[in-house]
């Protein structure tokens, strides 16, 4: 089993997503993560559905460890301060200025430890007049930008995962392994800084340089427009999506496809700016024929043919595919309360794949091992 990190130790004070995802980012390629949490509550996470073992702390904390530590006692300070010289990275995703106040700031613990590479996470940085506003998914999402084109304008929903927390762990995760490599010439660690703002701000990336390269303000139908997206709900109320970009070969067996062999000869089909330019009309010309088979038909149809296309899939039917079986995607291990099932690092080196996993940790599940005391958790 390849883990490069396998000579890496991090400790994570991280709670909710940010911080968790990037420590479970490094903990999926071999480091060694002991997760530091409160006395009794831990990460709240846990207690979203009982247990303090919820599916949403259960995402973003395999393959760790869990102590319990209250650092503002002397006593648990000083454990910390044990495991911080011994370690290589510490991951906290505090609002500024908490981290101080429980003695966790990068300047004492990395006068602990010259080595340490301390990554902090924050809502929108650690400067500027939006420092100390509290920042979750959906705000940081709306303040890059990025939220309004998800936005469906004749209905405005919030929809989708959480991806501003998500993306803002695998960039601070990103920025720890840029400071380990460069730790091997110096010898010294760094501060390591994100926030969920900026990560959001570059993830947009796409619509900021519309924006200064051709003076156009994207929307949420901006890129399905240009790329040719499409999605269409079969007969048996399932749904099919298509990418047609801009290879006439994909229009052309499209047609073929739908049994419209002249259907590009219509104007809104013309060329690639005319299909750009007459989306709605391609919808509703297309919307009908597909409304006439089932979505098994249609995708071994268009995929006989190499038209783009997948079923809008389920996780269940993700799972059950077989290309998912065939890359080993769904891993298992045992659980506390009963088996953990999990989708394995996407990352193979030499052709080898991570298929053990390490299920959440109970809450101090681990005080006894590193810490040395069996008091309750």
């Amino acid at each position: 089993m390849a883990l490069p990190l396998s000579d890496v130790r991090v400790l994570e004070m991280g709670t909710f997503i940010t911080g968790p995802a990037a420590g479970m980012m490094l903990a999926d390629l071999g480091a060694t993560v002991i997760k530091v949490e409160q006395p009794v509550t831990g990460d709240p996470f846990r207690s979203f559905r009982g247990k303090l073992y919820a599916p949403h702390f259960q995402t973003w904390n395999r393959n760790k460890r869990s102590v319990t530590l209250d650092t503002r006692t002397p006593d648990d300070r000083a454990a910390l301060d044990k495991l911080i010289a011994e370690s290589d990275v510490f991951i906290q995703n505090f609002r500024p200025g908490v981290a101080k106040k429980l003695g966790v700031d990068a300047e004492r613990l990395q006068g602990i430890n010259p080595r340490l590479v301390y990554c902090s996470i924050s809502g929108f940085g650690s400067t500027g007049p939006d420092r100390d506003r509290p920042a979750f998914d959906t705000v940081a999402q709306a303040a890059s930008g990025y939220l309004r084109l998800l936005l469906n304008p004749s209905r405005p929903r919030v929809v989708g995962p959480a991806i501003a927390d998500a993306m803002t762990g695998f960039y601070a995760a990103q920025g720890v392994l840029a400071a380990l490599y460069e730790r091997q010439a110096t010898g010294r660690g760094r501060l390591v800084e994100t926030s969920m703002f900026e990560a959001m701000c570059h993830f947009n990336l796409d619509d900021f340089t519309h924006l200064r390269a051709d003076d156009q303000l994207m929307g949420p139908y901006s890129r399905p427009h240009v790329s040719q997206s499409y999605v269409f709900q079969c007969s048996d109320g399932a749904w099919i999506a298509l990418h047609m970009s801009s290879p006439p070969k994909f229009w052309e067996n499209l047609a073929l496809a739908v049994d419209r062999p002249d259907m590009l000869e219509q104007p809104e089909f013309a060329s690639r700016e005319a299909r750009i330019a007459n989306y709605e009309a391609i919808v509703d010309y297309l919307a009908p024929l597909f409304a006439t088979r089932p979505r098994a038909e249609w995708c071994a149809r268009l995929t006989e043919l190499e038209v783009p296309n997948a079923a809008v899939a389920t996780s269940e039917e993700v799972l059950a595919s077989p290309q998912a079986r065939a890359l080993e995607l769904e891993i298992t291990a045992p659980g506390p309360f009963g088996p953990f099932r999990t989708i394995r690092s996407p990352l193979s080196f030499d052709g080898e794949r991570s298929l053990v996993v390490t299920a959440p940790p109970l809450l101090g599940a681990d005080n006894a091992a590193i810490l040395g005391r069996s008091d309750p958790a």
